[in-house]
This record gives C-alpha cells, sequence and structure tokens, in this order.
C-alpha cells in the first residue's frame, strides 16, 4: 500500500484518510511532511541553550504533527503545512514549558525587564534607548548587555507562540502579522483582528534593527547567523537584537492582555 500511495495526489491521500483513518495512511503522512518537523526544530533550536537537544525537539514536534494529520480539514481551505507548522511549533512549545527548562531567576529578570520596558516606553510614547533602560534599572550599559544575553532563552519562541483566541481550532501566532495566515474563523474574526493590528503597531514601532531582525527571522525565514551576515554583526549581537524586539512585543501585549487570554 506504501507504493501505491506515493503514486497519489495529496487530496486523494487526505479524502482516504478522512474516511479511512487507516494507520498506513497515516504513517505515510508523518513520513512525508516529517523533513517539516526537522525545519521548525531547527529554526527553534538556533538560540536554544545547550541542555535543549534538536532531536528532543524533533520528538516533540511529531506528536504535534500527527495532531495536526488528525485535526486537518481540508475543506477549510488552508495548506497544511500551514496548519501543521502551528500545531508543531505548540507541541514543542508546550513540551518546553512543561519540563521548566528556564531556571526561576532566570524568569525573575525576564519579567523584571519586560515590566522596565513596558513601563519606560508607556511613559516615553516611544520606543526606549539601551541607555535609558539600562538607566531605568540603574545599572550600566555592559550589565544590561549580559542582562540580556542572561534572559535571551526566554525570548527565543515568543513568536513562534500561539495565542488562544476562542476555541481550540482558533488560533494566532504573532509571527501571522508578518507573513499572513491562511487560517480563517469568522466566529473570532473581530478578535483575530485586534490581536493582530496591536502586534502590528508593536512592530511598526520597532527600532529599526530590531525591526529588520524580526522581518528577516520570521518573514524571510533566516537563520541568526544568516541574519548576522545580512546585518553586517555577529550572531550574538543579532540575538541580543531578537530579545530586546521580543521583550518591547511582549510588554505590548501584556499591556493589552484584556483582548484575549494567553
Amino acid at each position: 500500500m506504501a507504493e501505491a500511495l506515493k503514486n497519489l495526489s495529496d487530496e486523494v491521500i487526505w479524502e482516504q484518510y478522512r474516511q479511512s483513518a487507516d494507520i498506513e495512511v497515516r504513517n505515510h503522512l508523518i513520513e512525508r511532511y516529517a523533513p517539516l518537523v526537522k525545519y521548525v526544530a531547527g529554526r527553534m533550536a538556533t538560540n536554544m541553550p545547550p541542555q535543549v537537544e534538536f532531536d528532543d525537539l524533533v520528538s516533540y514536534g511529531i506528536f504535534g504533527l500527527i495532531d495536526a494529520i488528525e485535526k486537518y480539514e481540508p475543506s477549510r481551505g488552508f495548506k497544511f503545512k500551514t496548519y501543521a507548522t502551528t500545531r508543531i511549533r505548540g507541541a514543542i512549545i508546550d513540551e518546553l514549558r512543561a519540563l521548566d527548562w528556564i531556571p526561576r531567576s532566570v524568569r525573575q529578570k525576564s519579567r523584571q525587564l519586560q515590566q522596565v520596558y513596558s513601563d519606560l516606553e508607556n511613559r516615553l510614547g516611544r520606543a526606549a534607548s539601551d541607555e535609558e533602560i539600562a538607566q531605568e534599572l540603574g545599572i550600566s550599559l555592559e550589565e544590561f548587555d549580559q542582562l540580556v544575553n542572561d534572559v535571551s532563552g526566554t525570548a527565543v519562541i515568543s513568536l513562534d507562540d500561539v495565542w488562544h483566541v476562542g476555541s481550540d481550532d482558533d488560533e494566532i501566532q504573532v509571527g501571522d502579522t508578518i507573513a499572513g495566515s491562511e487560517k480563517d474563523h469568522p466566529n473570532y474574526k473581530i478578535e483575530r483582528e485586534e490581536i493582530k493590528n496591536i502586534l502590528i503597531d508593536a512592530i511598526k514601532q520597532l527600532p529599526p534593527r530590531e525591526k529588520e531582525v524580526i522581518a528577516l527571522y520570521y518573514y524571510e525565514e533566516l537563520t541568526l547567523k544568516e541574519i548576522g551576515l545580512v546585518l553586517g554583526v555577529t550572531e550574538s549581537r543579532v540575538s541580543q537584537l531578537h530579545s530586546k524586539a521580543i521583550m518591547r512585543l511582549k510588554a505590548k501585549l501584556h499591556k493589552n492582555r484584556e483582548v484575549f487570554s494567553i
């Protein structure tokens, strides 16, 4: 049967699976889309701490792929890869959270930094500079850079995270505000549009370099190393810019958290 499936179109294969839920058809779909799991895991692994193994991320992502295969409905009109990418990322994120791989002290630093970004930028009405953030924290620029490096692990999955705005099947990624989304659920259209508008506005207000990093990473899908080559800076510097951008965006999201549930 496996050989026969290779000669069928995606449409026919999905129709067969919808009608029969045949285990061989499901295994064929898992095998066909396994490279997507490795791709998503690879992008998420680029800025993970050493204790997070790539193979572990792939294992977590496979559960997301299986979940996507079981719940995908071709009749909704969006591509499976788009839907599966969200489910794969979500499964990886859920497992990382369950493992609680970020030390409590780092989480506290991250929350403190996020709060400072939120309070200061709210007062200033614009993006705060590194100097202004450091002054608000009462530390030197060197200490501020080290703090950003310390909390970078808490930011790596932030734009890959999923915000639920209604039912289990209705979800939006922050990255959708850059690349656009093929998902369309009319019952929650207003809520999704409100979230997207908040995020789009927040991204527009980012400092130029941070905005470039966000666009290159999530829209052009470059790695941090590739972005460094494009911008003429080190991969470490790109990681810092990414982390600062995430802090600003999370601050905006939490400021408007009454719009959605996290």
